[in-house]
């Protein structure tokens, strides 16, 4: 066989294994959250942008 090469009998085995029940599952509206989150930033904006500039160059 050469490179790329596959045994076409193996096309016709291709099952999915998935052991996933419908019970198991987690639906949208089980995961709502109705709090609230509080972020303290402490450096300034132009020390954030002279990192992000930093960043930039660095990629």
């Amino acid at each position: 066989m050469g490179f790329g090469s596959y045994d076409e009998s193996e096309q016709d085995n291709q099952e999915l294994d998935a052991d996933l029940d419908d019970d198991e599952a987690v639906t949208a509206g089980e995961t709502d959250h109705d709090g609230s989150v509080d972020f303290e930033f402490t450096a300034s904006n132009d020390e954030l942008l002279d990192k992000l500039e930093d960043i930039k160059e660095n990629t």
